[in-house]
């Protein structure tokens, strides 16, 4: 029998996928527990719609996102930082700053876990960090460290 999955099923399928289950596994646990329902010609039919709607808002966010980065890319970020008299820096500028600074100067709003960036960044000068902001769109963003 050919159910639509409701919700993901360790060891047997994922959310909206078509599998073919036998006839007493489908009638005495998937329906029951509204795990699935059948695959006839209605629910088949709202199981494509939901999918054409999926793929159409993933095409908008995704759209919204490059706009994002194209705006990202024009945009140059400066932190003063304390240095020494040996021109070494005092902590540094971290993705946690860089994401609340995009927030206050330009209304950006960006995840922080988002910015790749392995360590804070402790040289003065300017530098250009990746900000992936959605599947395949990877931003990128300038920073000037410069010392107080």
């Amino acid at each position: 029998m050919k159910v639509i999955l409701l919700q993901d099923i360790k060891g047997v399928g994922k959310k909206d996928e078509v599998i073919n289950s036998s006839d007493g596994y489908a009638r005495n646990f998937l329906f029951p527990k509204n795990l699935a329902v059948e695959a006839n010609t209605e629910n088949m039919a709202k199981l494509k719609a939901k999918q054409q709607s999926n793929a159409f808002k993933k095409s908008q966010e995704k759209e919204e996102a490059q706009k994002l980065a194209q705006k990202m890319s024009k945009i140059m970020l400066t932190f003063p930082v304390k240095v020494g008299e040996n021109g070494k820096v005092f902590g540094g500028v971290s993705s946690k700053e860089i994401a609340d600074s995009l927030q206050k100067t330009h209304q950006i709003v960006v995840d922080k876990k988002k910015i790749e960036l392995k360590d804070a960044i402790k040289e003065l000068g300017t530098k250009t960090i990746r900000i992936k902001l959605y599947e395949g769109v990877i931003a990128e963003l300038k920073i000037n460290v410069v010392g107080e």
